[in-house]
């Protein structure tokens, strides 16, 4: 049975993964306890789920047509340092890690393009990929809401006579009311304004009196 001590000093060495021309191996002093680490680390449900993102990211860390020691100890760093929380974060937090390396590896290229066409390609998947990022982090920020809007009401005040109605207009609005000046901040929401039932009733009464006349 692992001492209490032991157990305590395997979880406080690094969690590294050593490449080799067959394969890959994780680097712990307790293999048990050190493929249970990386699990956590990925957000893995289980052992095979965790070998299968672990051969994924080092394909991903490719560098020169090798798998880049750098490059994978970097990303799982950085999956680990996100916490996902269930296989579908998991999935989605090692794209995030991937489009990010593969467009700092574009950026490289594109500062020592040599020719006009090198720029351009670079550039173009450059491009691409930044776009890609901050979808994905929104796409992330979502699943963990669930999907929910975020409604924030500060400092509300209302008038003798008028309505305060604070609601979902659009799918995943997100309606913020800052008490930094008397007009709200509205974001991804459409503002459908309130009628005025007096202004309504005295535009029936004139459109009749005319019809009459």
């Amino acid at each position: 049975m692992r001492s209490g001590r032991a157990s305590t000093e395997g979880r406080c060495s690094p969690l590294q993964v050593k490449l080799s021309p067959h394969g890959f191996a994780i680097d712990h002093p307790d293999p048990e306890l050190g493929e249970q680490l990386m699990a956590d680390a990925l957000g893995a449900a289980d052992r095979d789920a965790m070998h299968g993102m672990l051969r994924q990211l080092v394909k991903a860390s490719v560098n020169g047509q090798k798998p880049d020691a750098v490059n994978l100890a970097f990303m799982i760093s950085m999956v680990k340092s996100i916490k996902p929380g269930d296989s579908v974060e998991a999935m989605l937090v090692a794209q995030m890690v991937s489009v990010h390396v593969m467009a700092m590896r574009c950026a490289h290229h594109l500062a020592n393009a040599e020719d006009i066409a090198q720029q351009d390609s670079a550039g173009r998947a450059l491009g691409r990929l930044a776009r890609t990022f901050p979808a994905q982090i929104e796409a992330l920020n979502r699943y963990r809401d669930n999907g929910g809007p975020a409604i924030t009401v500060q400092n509300v005040s209302v008038g003798d006579g008028g309505n305060a109605i604070v609601g979902n207009v659009t799918q995943h609005a997100s309606v913020i009311f800052s008490d930094n000046g008397l007009t709200p901040a509205v974001t991804d929401a459409q503002v459908i304004p309130i009628p005025d039932r007096g202004a309504q009733q005295h535009a029936c009464a004139d459109t009749r009196r005319g019809a009459q006349a």
